[in-house]
Order: C-alpha cells, then sequence, then structure tokens
C-alpha cells in the first residue's frame, strides 16, 4: 500500500454496515462494485460471479486465514481492513501489507495463503469459490484485465514502500502512512467533501510501528511532533484531523500529486 493507490477509494463507508447485515445480493448496491475485481464485468458477466460468491464477516482479531493453510477461495474487502503479515522461523513477526476495501485477497492458481491474513477492524469479505472463479477468469478478459491492473499497482506500491521504509525518516514515515490512510478514507466517501481530513486511524501504535520498522516510542514521538506542529490534530488515540493535506504529503516527502519533490 503506498500513495500510487490511494485514489482507489470505493462507495460511500456508511453504506457498508447496512450491506452486510442485509446480505444484499445485487452486486449493483455493493460499495466497492467500481474498484474491486468485478469492475470492469458486464451484467451478464456479474450474475455469473453472483453464482459462485458468498459473504463472509471476521471480528477484529480474528484470523482469517493462516500462511500455509489451504485456500480454497478468494475474496475482495468488502468493508474493514485487515494485515499481511510474515513469520519467520524464529517465530518473529512482520507485517507486510494493508487490506482496505477493493483489495483482492488470495491468487488464483495458488491453493495455499502466502501470508497470515489478520482482521484489524471488523471486516466484511466478498468471496469467491477459488476453482469457479479461475474458471470464470479464464474466460471472461474483463476480470482477468481488472486482475492484472490491481496485481500492477500492488507492484507499484511495493516498490514505493521500499522507497518508504529504506530512504524516509520515522516523520516522513508516519507522515506517509497517515496520508495513505486519510486519502483512501476520504475516497470512500466520495461526498465531494473539501475542508480538514477527518478519519479514524485503524491501527495502534504498535502495530504501526510493526508495519514501518520502527519502535513503539519513536512512532509515539513522531505522532505528538506532527501534533505540536500543527500537521495534524487527535482526539483520542484515533481519530485524526488533518487540516491541510498538502502539508501533510509535503512532511512525508511527497508533493501534493503523489511523487517526490524535485
Amino acid at each position: 500500500m503506498s500513495l500510487t493507490q490511494i485514489n482507489r477509494g470505493n462507495a460511500a463507508v456508511a453504506t457498508l454496515g447496512n450491506f452486510a447485515d442485509t446480505h444484499v445480493q445485487d452486486c449493483s448496491d455493493c460499495p466497492i462494485r467500481y474498484r474491486a475485481v468485478c469492475a470492469r464485468c458486464e451484467p451478464h458477466e456479474l450474475d455469473r460471479l453472483d453464482s459462485i460468491k458468498y459473504y463472509r464477516s471476521f471480528q477484529a482479531g480474528q484470523t482469517v486465514i493462516w500462511s500455509g493453510d489451504p485456500m480454497d477461495f478468494v475474496a475482495s474487502v468488502v468493508s474493514g481492513i485487515a494485515t499481511l503479515t510474515q513469520t519467520m522461523e524464529d517465530g518473529r513477526t512482520q507485517m507486510v501489507g494493508l487490506l482496505l476495501p477493493s483489495d483482492f485477497v488470495g491468487r488464483p492458481g495458488r491453493d495455499r495463503a502466502a501470508y497470515d491474513v489478520v482482521a484489524t477492524t471488523d471486516i466484511v469479505m466478498c468471496c469467491f469459490r477459488r476453482k469457479p472463479f479461475e474458471e470464470m477468469m479464464a474466460r471472461t478478459p474483463h476480470i482477468a484485465q481488472r486482475l492484472l491492473e490491481m496485481t500492477l499497482d500492488e507492484l507499484d506500491a511495493a516498490r514505493e514502500w521500499m522507497l518508504v521504509l529504506g530512504r524516509k525518516t520515522a516523520r516522513e514515515k508516519i507522515a506517509s502512512l497517515l496520508a495513505i490512510i486519510g486519502r483512501r478514507d476520504a475516497a470512500l466517501h466520495l461526498d465531494g467533501r473539501s475542508g480538514p481530513l477527518v478519519f479514524d486511524l485503524p491501527l495502534t501504535r504498535e502495530a504501526m510501528a510493526d508495519y514501518l520498522g520502527l519502535t513503539l516510542e519513536t512512532v509515539s514521538r513522531q505522532i505528538s511532533a506532527l501534533k505540536k506542529d500543527g500537521v495534524i490534530a487527535l482526539e483520542g488515540k484515533r481519530r485524526v484531523t488533518v487540516p491541510d493535506m498538502n502539508r501533510l504529503l509535503e512532511e512525508a516527502g511527497d508533493d501534493s500529486d503523489g511523487g517526490m519533490p524535485a
């Protein structure tokens, strides 16, 4: 996940809970309809997908799947956030990615999970049985093309995240992560809001430290510094207000277009 991906927003987040609770089956009502793997599908193709899909909900902290376990499904995140975590032989773990709404989980052609997937918040996933999905992908170019686009976006994100982890200062790392999450949250609403950006931070400071390769103390210190300098405002530990997104991007070492400043 990187600044190149923050504009892949979906539909209004306010509809997400009702969508899951009422088990709406009509894809036209789906809040991620135009950002997920099915984004290019025609109505008759959506009908075919509908025949192999089902919804699953996970509570915050619940493991969706363990690395190495058989994986008989692929899925799109409809609402909520999950983490991808790699466990090393000595038991140490490293968070290697975030899954946000519309992100794709699993890989066609791979029958086992490559990472631990853990719900950070309550999440809802639109799941497809893997074998039927693979068969449909082979005869439905719209799905294959969209999945390729999403995979290339993910590759770009991984390359950019190498820059974040390898070259940016602790302050820039924190600002980068806040910008990613904040702008993605804003895109979810699609309501043309102007003014300060307000969002709930889905990660604990411990999780942020793990993801960014920093200590908990450093994360807390840098967040406090950004608050003191007026870059962000905090209500409690999770409610974040960004008065000026351009300034936050400058603190992240990026310009307003998401690139590195000249």
